[in-house]
């Protein structure tokens, strides 16, 4: 009877770790995609920017 409880929290104490380590993986994973959908926007924006005309990136630069 010792011998289950004793597998039985064994078994518990690597389940708390794993669930430990995914909640941490899943929060960076969250991070990373906060960070990224940020850098999107500010790329949509600074693509579709009114001041900057679309064809302008195809456009040779002035010293040519």
């Amino acid at each position: 009877m010792d011998e289950r409880f004793i597998d039985l929290e064994v078994k518990l104490a690597f389940q708390d770790r794993l669930i430990r380590e995914l909640d941490g993986l899943v929060r960076q994973l969250a991070t990373r995609l906060d960070q990224t959908d940020r850098e999107l926007a500010q790329l949509k924006q600074s693509v579709l920017s009114p001041d900057k005309p679309v064809g302008a990136a195809n456009e040779p630069p002035p010293h040519y």
